[in-house]
């Protein structure tokens, strides 16, 4: 029976805003209480002891099996009842994995466990002496999380790393880039957007929900450690672990790295990718699932030329993938958790989505405009609500950005503000309102 792994973005309750949400904190609370006592009441899995997971594996000659999952998150009662409960396809495999369960970043050591921080639920597969074998857990889309990954997807990578352990002394020398280059600090807590606000551990005696920094606040982090030195934000840091996707590559999210689809006229389809082509390697690096495809993409470079190592109908040959200037600027950030702060920064909490072609039309827009972005929704408070404040109204067209007519996504235009604009920079906006065109002026923030 299929299952598929609930990969979710937690937005985290951080600040009790009403008596409800106190409420709801509380609930959650429990929940995270309830939650250890089950899984230390069971003995399966190491809880929240990096450390202990460690010296276990170095003793037991296991590898490690970690999994970081946002707590609470309600999203992913699904992946407990699957993952917690051992379920039949997995556990014969976990039992070979000294299982370590981690639910907060805190402390979490930076230069070992480096990810897409806009997921929840991540699953790193390690060698004792900290050697990455591969990663699990991948998100391209608010809801439809089923195209990426399944629990069939996560048996799949789980077999993979056990295979890669049993000849870790052949294959040592391929898994050197699977781990990253030094980051900027060593740990979460230490960024200085979260200095004094959090500590090295989650507070277990109380208040466990908002002690806990969770995986998107490290991604909103990095991104104001170069933006309050007023740097601005490298292709990496702004479009991070790019999905296959926007190579028109389309994986199977029940294999390991198997080609599903190809889309024509795409860097895939001109690298000579086939449907059915299990991707063994790329740039050198086995390949356990998505995730380990994008960690390759996210570190190649703006314009690069990597090879994929495939095998088709039982042959293996080589594959050259060209990355083109900009590539990576065809990925999507709307969904991401991290567009929140750059919507109030570029946008005043402004949300935009393209327009229909019917809504091009009553605002006598041309169907080939080349920028029409319809506002969607404005924030209500505080800094989310300078667009409301500033004029802009549900329903606007906005056509023109700083004289920037060829923004077609919200993306691009996140992209392009939070680049191009300086803090306390008023920029002309170009609006149509009805079948009338407006300028109104739209500040950008911190």
């Amino acid at each position: 029976m299929l299952k598929n792994v609930c990969v979710c973005i937690c937005v985290c309750i951080l600040v009790l805003l009403t008596t409800t949400s106190i409420s709801l904190a509380q609930t959650r609370e429990e929940k995270v209480r309830q939650d250890r006592e089950k899984v230390e009441a069971g003995g399966y899995w190491i809880y929240n002891d990096l450390q202990k997971g460690f010296a276990q594996a170095e003793k037991t000659k296991q590898p490690l099996l970690v999994v970081l999952r946002c707590i609470p998150c309600e999203e992913c009662v699904k992946l407990d009842e699957e993952l917690m409960e051992k379920d039949q396809q997995l556990k014969p495999l976990m039992d070979q994995f000294v299982r370590v369960r981690l639910i907060s970043t805190n402390g979490l050591d930076l230069s070992l466990f480096q990810y897409d921080y806009d997921q929840s639920f991540a699953v790193f597969m390690l060698n004792a002496d900290r050697t990455v074998y591969g990663r699990f857990g991948t998100r391209s889309h608010h809801t439809l999380w089923s195209e990426d990954v399944s629990i069939e997807g996560l048996a799949q990578a789980m077999q993979g790393s056990l295979e890669l352990h049993a000849n870790y002394n052949a294959v040592k020398a391929s898994l050197k880039n699977k781990q990253g280059k030094q980051p900027d600090v060593a740990s979460p807590e230490k960024y200085p957007l979260l200095a004094g606000k959090y500590r090295s551990k989650i507070n277990e005696k109380k208040e466990i929900v908002k002690s806990c920094i969770h995986c998107h606040q490290v991604g909103d982090a990095q991104r104001d450690f170069y933006l309050r030195q007023q740097k601005p934000l490298p292709e990496r840091i702004l479009f991070q672990y790019p999905h296959p996707k926007i190579l028109g590559l389309i994986l199977d999210p029940t294999q390991k790295a198997t080609v599903k689809e190809i889309q024509e006229n795409s860097i895939a389809s001109r690298a000579g990718f086939q449907p059915g082509d299990q991707i063994l390697s790329l740039s050198g690096q086995p390949l356990l699932s998505i995730a380990d495809v994008q960690w390759v993409l996210h570190h190649a470079g703006e314009q690069d030329k990597l090879t994929a190592n495939v095998e088709r109908n039982g042959k293996r040959l080589d594959l050259t993938v060209l990355l083109p200037q900009g590539w990576k600027r065809n990925d999507d950030l709307s969904w991401r958790v991290s567009s929140w702060p750059l919507r109030r920064m570029v946008l005043g909490g402004a949300v935009l989505e393209p327009a229909t072609a019917e809504q091009r039309k009553q605002a006598s827009l041309a169907e080939d405009a080349p920028m029409a972005l319809h506002i969607r929704g404005l924030g209500k408070y505080g800094l989310h609500a300078t667009a409301r404040r500033s004029g802009f109204q549900i329903g606007d067209i906005i056509i023109g950005f700083d004289g920037k007519t060829d923004l077609a996504r919200e993306t691009d235009l996140l992209a392009y503000g939070v680049n191009a604009l300086q803090p306390g920079q008023a920029t002309q906006v170009t609006v149509v309102r009805g079948k009338q065109q407006m300028q109104l002026k739209l500040p950008r923030q911190k």
